[in-house]
């Protein structure tokens, strides 16, 4: 690890301020600190704000508001959040380890980077790390990496299970610059690789995170999340699915469908919404509007097993909905 200034702003307009481009804002520090180690990323200054009045958990407008520093675990508990948005519980419960949850925060968890091994490893080419310098997993090991939203520049699949499910619920992130707050749509603060993949979300030199806001969907309490992988814990998806459907009887009225571990950001399935609306809540539906969700997929050498994956995944996630009727 390189040395570095650290510093403890006290205000978000502190903070804002202080920020620049050899600079990173530490939370929880569980991505920031490890990539660090790896000189992976190697900012010259960092800036902990941990002291910012950017905490809290709030329901009274009729949606939910959660603090950018509230932590992983404590949302996850919060008996608001599994009662009016239980996907949003259990993405985080299936989140990395119970002590990472512990320590990570809300906003650290959306703006985590790619677990791609040839990011991670700085003896390596990596066009995130290094803007122009190739991107290995194209024709090397790329078992895990994107079939949707992938480039000739890199495939990296984003990693956070959390965003997949805020995806779905159509949340927005506040954010704080020095020339002040404005609110993204978080489908859209995610940005496609193309030619520019160390580009990876909407977020301005020196803002800050301060807020995620889900809007109010009283039937999201039919909502839940499924995710594949390689061991129980503490692992990343291969696959993963948000869902939430609101019935009249056995009639779908409306779907939200997000998947994981396939694109190089959260991807929202509409497709598959599509494909739900207006016909009955069954399997034969389900597997029918699956079905759908490969549509533009682009497997590499050691990920065509994904697609197919991708369709079992959704079905299995309709399926258990089926439990909370």
């Amino acid at each position: 690890m390189r040395s570095y200034a650290f510093e403890r702003p006290g205000t978000v307009t502190d903070a804002v301020r202080r920020a620049g481009s050899g600079s990173a804002f530490l939370a929880g520090g569980t991505t920031l600190v490890d990539l660090m180690k790896l000189e992976v990323m190697t900012p010259d200054r960092v800036l902990d704000i941990n002291r910012l009045p950017l905490r809290g958990l709030d329901t009274t407008g009729g949606g939910l508001r959660i603090g950018a520093l509230e932590r992983m675990s404590d949302v996850a508990a919060d008996p608001r959040v599994r009662r009016a948005y239980p996907v949003l519980g259990q993405a985080l419960d299936l989140s990395a380890s119970g002590q990472l949850r512990t320590m990570a925060s809300i906003g650290g968890n959306l703006l985590q980077r790619t677990r791609c091994g040839y990011f991670r490893d700085v003896s390596t080419p990596c066009n995130k790390r290094l803007p122009g310098s190739g991107c290995p997993a194209i024709g090397g090991e790329n078992r895990t990496h994107a079939v949707l939203g992938a480039s000739g520049s890199c495939a990296a699949t984003h990693p956070s299970d959390l965003a997949v499910a805020l995806v779905a619920l159509d949340a927005k992130v506040r954010l704080q610059g020095r020339e002040g707050a404005r609110t993204v749509d978080l489908r859209d603060f995610y940005l496609l690789p193309g030619d520019t993949p160390h580009l990876e979300h909407d977020l301005r030199p020196g803002e800050l995170v301060t807020e995620v806001v889900v809007p109010a969907l009283p039937w999201a309490r039919r909502s839940t999340y499924v995710k594949i992988r390689d061991r129980r814990s503490f692992e990343f998806a291969l696959s993963s699915a948000a869902v939430a459907v609101r019935l009249d009887g056995d009639t779908i009225v409306e779907a939200r469908v997000a998947v994981g571990g396939m694109g190089t950001r959260p991807w929202r399935l509409t497709a598959v919404e599509r494909a739900l609306v207006g016909r009955r809540a069954t399997e034969e539906t389900y597997v029918a509007a699956a079905a759908t969700a490969v549509e533009g997929t682009r497997p590499l050498r050691h990920n065509a097993y994904k697609p197919e994956l991708m369709k079992r995944t959704l079905v299995r996630a309709l399926l258990e909905l089926e439990q909370t009727r």
